[in-house]
């Protein structure tokens, strides 16, 4: 059994699910349906106890199935008193360890996970968008996607990308859809912003409606006329936010540098407000305007013209860089 997620008028309900094996493919049903307040279904007889209202358990029994006591803690866990869950923690981890010693894994099973499965859990756990890397992915990451429904899996994923910033969604639709094999500059697999926003979003698209077509992908999953909402929230994610800017305008030129060793930077690049007009191609008053997201797109477009692999001026590329990180604290 595991726990579903959907946004209805705003707010988030929940609904218990099952994944169950079906003429060779996992399938998902319905279990109980928990609204938008699983915490009503939690009794607290006294003290540090509880347990879950009887209606659940027997709403669950009438379609057939048997919900373990360990089972039913681990949905509504989230949903308990925070004080009671804070004083019931310590016991519930030794449980669990104690658990995990009666029932080893195998050190030779293995999983064979999708590699859009592979290139998602490779990111969240290392940050790291080298797709070359997903072969030193470890079975024990994989094993997480056995004997279980593409449904229950894609509400795993929607639990473990929680942990996402907003400034690392773009970046991270990125690297999980593969977009660099379409490009060939070098700065491509790091440094995505400096290629072209068009080309860049055709792929994308392009990307998605494939997976939208796979279907070894959805196997157990009814396919519909319209873009799953499990792919929704990814377009989502890449088209309503922008790579991250700092980080990521700092990284690329210590990049820059590290390529051209002969260049050595002065100590401070000083660039007045009048240059940084002059290098932006925008008046004084306007810059002082532009908000931190104007900013970052002007600096993008800019970046794409004065990139010395693209036969720009790289001492005109560092004064760019200096500018926007100025430019960048003033707005903080």
């Amino acid at each position: 059994m595991y726990l579903a997620r959907k946004q209805i008028d705003g707010k988030t309900h929940y609904t218990i699910r099952e994944s169950y094996r079906k003429a060779g493919a996992y399938l998902s049903r319905d279990l109980f349906e928990l609204g938008a307040e699983p915490a009503q279904f939690i009794v607290y007889p006294g003290g540090n106890a509880f347990y879950i209202d009887a209606v659940v358990e027997d709403g669950i029994r009438s379609l057939g199935s048997e919900p373990a006591p360990e089972d039913m803690e681990n949905l509504f866990w989230p949903f308990l008193n925070p004080d009671i869950r804070r004083k019931l923690e310590p016991f519930r981890r030794q449980e669990c360890q104690s658990r995990s010693r009666r029932s080893p894994v195998a050190a030779t099973d293995s999983c064979d996970a999708h590699i859009f499965d592979k290139r998602r859990i490779h990111f969240l756990k290392t940050g790291q968008t080298d797709p070359r890397a997903l072969g030193r992915v470890p079975a024990t990451l994989l094993r997480r996607f056995r004997n279980k429904s593409r449904d229950e899996i894609e509400q795993d994923f929607i639990e473990m990308e929680s942990i996402l910033r907003p400034r690392d969604y773009k970046t991270y639709t990125y690297a999980i859809f593969n977009l660099q094999q379409f490009f060939h500059q070098r700065f491509a697999s790091r440094h995505p912003e400096f290629l072209d926003v068009e080309e860049v979003d055709g792929c994308f698209i392009e990307e998605v409606c494939r997976l939208q077509r796979d279907k070894v992908f959805w196997a157990g999953m009814e396919s519909g006329n319209r873009l799953s909402d499990y792919l929704v929230r990814y377009a989502v994610m890449y088209f309503d936010h922008d790579y991250a800017a700092r980080s990521l305008a700092e990284e690329y030129l210590r990049d820059f540098i590290n390529r051209h060793r002969h260049y050595r930077p002065p100590p401070s690049v000083a660039v007045r407000m009048e240059e940084m007009a002059a290098i932006f191609g925008k008046s004084r008053d306007v810059l002082k305007k532009m908000n931190r997201r104007d900013l970052w797109r002007l600096y993008r477009r800019r970046a794409q013209e004065l990139h010395p692999d693209k036969g720009g001026d790289h001492e005109r590329f560092v004064k760019l860089n200096e500018a926007y990180q100025r430019l960048v604290r003033i707005k903080h």
